[in-house]
């Protein structure tokens, strides 16, 4: 069965290549709009709206579509805007408990299967400088949260209890569970 990906994030793309899976990218462009006031819930709905997207076009194929969000003090906390953004968000979560939530959906349209799921995993960031966190405001734009606990050089996340995978926006543990279902 084909896979495609319902995503442009080359983090999911990697950790889905690392999974030994054979897959095609093609980048649903819809608004990231939801009327959801919980995060798991807009992960979800956001999923599943990006692979709704695709699977139209290739009812055929097992389509993937994902979501991540940060949540932190009550707030929810996707990809900044600009830097200034940015430096918001990094000064909501500076020395924080944070949770990182991944919504995945899983469609093939004419074997008329759909799941969808989340992942939480609670991240701890430093307690930074604001210099520091104006030098992070600028490298990570397009990341939920504006941190990207993944390359070497961010210093922000100093604990995890949960999934990596996860923070970094593709829930493998949940994702090998779902795929059972189609394969």
């Amino acid at each position: 069965m084909r896979i495609i990906l319902a995503s442009g994030s080359p983090r999911r793309k990697a950790i889905l290549k690392k999974l030994g899976y054979k897959f095609d990218v093609i980048n649903p462009t819809i608004k990231e709009t939801t009327s959801k006031k919980l995060p798991h819930k807009i992960v979800q709905e956001l999923a599943l709206k990006k692979a709704f997207s695709i699977a139209v076009l290739y009812p055929d194929a097992l389509i993937i579509g994902g979501d991540t969000l940060v949540y932190c003090k009550g707030k929810i906390l996707g990809k900044p805007k600009d830097e200034k953004d940015a430096l918001k968000l990094l000064k909501i979560e500076n020395n924080s408990w944070q949770s990182v939530y991944s919504g995945l959906a899983l469609i093939c349209k004419n074997k008329n299967k759909l799941l969808v799921g989340y992942d939480k995993t609670l991240c701890k960031a430093r307690n930074l400088d604001l210099k520091t966190l104006k030098n992070l405001s600028s490298k990570n734009l397009d990341k939920a949260g504006a941190y990207a606990m993944q390359d070497k050089d961010d210093c922000f996340i100093k604990e995890i209890k949960g999934s990596y995978d996860n923070v970094v926006g593709f829930p493998s543990e949940l994702f090998r569970e779902m795929i059972k279902e189609f394969l």
